[in-house]
């Protein structure tokens, strides 16, 4: 009985430690596992947008041979024209295919010079005053992993399995939207999202991953920050 005892007190004793260490991780964790983000504006003339005005997001960034993700353009898109103070917006690619060739990512215009050419192409204003669309915005950007650390091991056996260890790596999403007047050929500004956020696996059996959502927290920044930009009337 003694050393049934003695056996239980010790398996109990581990297991606080356990459950010790795993609750101090944690609040380190909470500590540090935040995303920082950093937004700006550059107006160069008043926006604004009337009734049947609408606008259209567009990857910029296949100029450079690296095309923005498509998930982050229709996450964009979605929060643009989300809740009571969403903006109209046509989708990428009905605009692409209504004004086929021009937009293509070999034709499409570079800069507002080429955005110019193009508007006196025979047929281009009256589509694009047919879709209603008064803004593009051009998308440049992506977000990638800067750096990572720590280590995290798995083992089965015929007692059973787990993992142990700490693993975290660090996501920037930096994110550039430029915005196009089609209605006066000119570039109205632009918006600019950077954010850094660090992910956390702790591992004491079983792992517990704490993401860092950067790249959602990216696009809801931005879509924010640009439904502010094209609905303001302010002068420059």
């Amino acid at each position: 009985m003694r050393m049934t005892g003695l056996l239980d007190f010790l398996q109990l004793e581990v297991l606080m430690k356990i459950l010790s260490n795993a609750f101090a991780l944690l609040a380190i964790i909470n500590l540090s596992g935040c995303v920082t983000a950093s937004l700006e504006n550059d107006r160069a003339e008043t926006t604004g947008l009337l009734d049947g005005e609408s606008v259209v997001v567009m990857a910029k960034s296949y100029h450079q041979g690296n095309e923005t993700e498509a998930d982050y353009i229709s996450c964009i898109e979605k929060a643009l024209g989300r809740g009571s103070s969403g903006v109209n917006v046509i989708p990428n690619q009905q605009f692409i295919d209504n004004l086929f060739p021009w937009f293509e990512p070999r034709t499409a215009p570079a800069d507002t010079k080429g955005l110019v050419t193009l508007m006196e192409r025979p047929g281009v204003p009256a589509a694009v005053t047919r879709m209603g669309v008064r803004y593009i915005i051009w998308l440049d950007g992506d977000t990638e992993r800067v750096t990572q650390g720590g280590s995290l091991s798995c083992a089965a056996g015929p007692g059973g399995g787990g993992c142990f260890g700490f693993a975290w790596w660090q996501d920037d999403a930096d994110y550039e939207a430029s915005i196009w007047d089609l209605e006066d050929s000119e570039s109205a500004g632009t918006v600019t999202a950077d954010y850094s956020g660090t992910s956390f696996l702790p591992a004491l059996v079983v792992p517990i991953p704490l993401i860092a959502r950067t790249q959602s927290r990216a696009c809801s920044g931005l879509a924010k920050q640009l439904r502010n930009f094209l609905v303001s009337t302010d002068s420059v």
